[in-house]
Formats: structure tokens, C-alpha cells, sequence
């Protein structure tokens, strides 16, 4: 059975719940509310496991907070003995529209903190990670504020249509593969 490791980035904690950074930790709750599935704290994050035709997707929220993520990514795909092209981290970008997704098979970390640390622990910038996007609709000086700020009400309207299609490309990274994934969902 092949298994995946799905790293669904974000910063623990009730004032960071609906923030626009912590969409990786949205878009995996969605899948398991979806799949009635449910996460346990086990060591450097809350974990859950969804089976989908034949393969194994181990769901990861790392409880370190966004900057340190590599960690929780190093350690699970160690013990779960995943091969690094399993592995696919989901984080927000300001440089794409609302709700844009984008999926790379590697790239810089483009100035995000959580990318950073898993680069660093990970000692490489070739693995898949999936972007979403949320605008950079912010005055200058202002990013961190629109980054650590709620949803608006246009954005919370559109979230559940845009978290059902980030739910189909993770299904269809593990089914499809990278290439198939990117070429149907990139952009959309």
C-alpha cells in the first residue's frame, strides 16, 4: 500500500484558527470532517489517517507552530518510512489570487517561514508542495497583519467551493500523481 505524508501548515491555537495563514490546517479539517475522520496530538502534531483507493494518506497538523514545521515533516516521514516525493506540504501564498492552487514538485520557499524550517531540516527544496493562494491584498508595510487576519466575508463565501477542490487534488496527487494533479488543478 502506498502511503502519503499531507502537511497541512498553520500556527496552533484559538486566535490563529481562522487566520489566512493557517489554511493547511483548514484544508486538512475539511478533508476529515468530510471523511469523518478524527485528529489525535500525538508527537509534534495532530495526526489522522484516510485510506482512499488503496492508498494511505497520513494527515499531519505540526503543533510546533508555522516557523519550526520541519521538524514534525522530518519526523513523521521517518517513522512512517515515506519516500520524500510522498510528501506533500500545504501552505498559504500571498503571490496567487484568492483560492488560486498551485502544486510544485520543488521551488524556493518564497519568503515563507514554514517552507523555510522544512528546507533547512530536510536539507533539500525538492519536494511538492501545494499553495494556496490568498491575495496580497494589503497596504504596504501591512502583510503580516493580512497574513495573521481572518477571512473576509467575500473569502469566507467562496472557502468551502475552494476547500472541496483543494480536498480533489489531494486525493489525486496520491492517485493521479504529481504530474496528472498539477496539470488539472494548477491555476484553477
Amino acid at each position: 500500500m502506498k502511503k502519503f505524508l499531507v502537511v497541512g501548515l498553520g500556527n496552533i491555537g484559538d486566535k490563529y484558527a481562522n487566520t489566512r495563514h493557517n489554511i493547511g490546517f483548514k484544508i486538512l479539517d475539511a478533508l476529515a470532517e468530510k471523511e469523518a475522520l478524527k485528529f489525535e496530538t500525538k508527537k509534534l502534531g495532530d495526526l489522522t489517517t484516510y485510506k482512499f483507493k488503496g492508498r494511505t494518506f497520513i494527515l499531519l497538523k505540526p503543533n510546533t507552530y508555522m516557523n519550526l514545521s520541519g521538524k514534525a515533516v522530518q519526523y513523521w516521514l521517518t517513522k512512517e518510512k515515506i519516500p520524500l516525493e510522498n510528501v506533500l506540504v500545504i501552505t498559504d501564498d500571498l503571490n496567487l489570487p484568492f483560492g488560486t492552487l498551485r502544486l510544485k514538485t520543488k521551488g524556493s520557499d518564497g519568503g515563507h517561514n514554514g517552507l523555510k524550517d522544512i528546507q533547512a531540516k530536510l536539507n533539500t527544496t525538492k519536494y511538492n508542495r501545494f499553495r494556496f493562494g490568498i491575495s496580497d491584498a494589503f497596504s504596504k508595510g501591512r502583510q503580516v497583519d493580512y497574513v495573521l487576519g481572518e477571512w473576509s466575508e467575500d473569502e469566507i463565501q467562496k472557502l468551502p467551493e475552494r476547500l472541496e477542490k483543494a480536498i480533489e487534488l489531494i486525493k489525486s496527487f496520491g492517485t493521479a500523481g504529481v504530474s496528472n494533479t498539477m496539470n488539472t488543478f494548477n491555476g484553477k
